[in-house]
């Protein structure tokens, strides 16, 4: 398989490289497994007939990508008085994120959060294009130490976060493409988002 690096470098100009960049990322995604991607589906919907909160961390892009899920999957997906996805992004708090850094470590931004929101039954959706942030690895591990599900979205070889999750949606590419990785992070997003929206249309028509 190529690399980023290797279309970067072989490219003969911008369009040459928009139409290999394209072709690269068509790739990981027909790569994807759609198994693991049914499971995914299968803990959210899971979540929303138990009236449980699908929470969603991640750092940097993978923070944005948790915001925009959280907005697809509580707001995107909902129809008229049908039960909500109850989907919450821990990411979206500055000052609560800058408390927990300030007052005890990055590390616990996530992990101090689940301690005051989080209860049984509910859903971690962490997000770690290396698989090895540490805040979304500690939480990860609190939510399986929880007897949760953890629903990982990771990149590269997997990292620490892929053996720690219950489901994992794994983009494999080489260590450091991190523009690749998100993208198909966002793609699975809007093909989730497009299915749960057609549930709950479907369980209301």
């Amino acid at each position: 398989m190529k690399s980023l690096e290797q279309i970067v470098m072989h490219a003969d100009g911008p369009a040459r490289f928009a139409a290999n960049y394209l072709e690269y990322v068509a790739g990981l995604l027909t790569a994807l497994d759609t198994a693991a991607i049914a499971r995914f589906i299968d803990e959210l919907e899971a979540a929303r007939a138990s009236n449980n909160t699908i929470f969603i961390v991640g750092n940097g892009g993978s923070a944005a990508t948790a915001s925009h899920m959280a907005n697809d999957f509580g707001l995107g997906s909902a129809t008229g008085d049908a039960a909500p996805f109850r989907a919450l992004a821990l990411t979206d708090n500055v000052a609560v994120m800058t408390a927990i850094a300030n007052d005890a470590s990055y590390e616990q931004m996530f992990v101090q959060q689940l301690r005051v929101h989080y209860r049984a039954g509910d859903k971690l959706v962490a997000i770690s294009a290396s698989g090895n942030s540490p805040n979304v690895v500690a939480a990860a591990k609190w939510v399986r130490e929880h007897g949760g599900a953890v629903l990982g979205m990771v990149g590269f070889d997997g990292g620490a976060l892929k053996d720690l999750s219950t489901v994992t949606v794994h983009v494999p590419t080489p260590r450091g493409e991190y523009g690749p990785v998100e993208d198909v992070h966002m793609v699975v997003d809007h093909l989730v988002t497009a299915w749960l929206r057609w549930r709950v249309q479907a369980a209301t028509a």
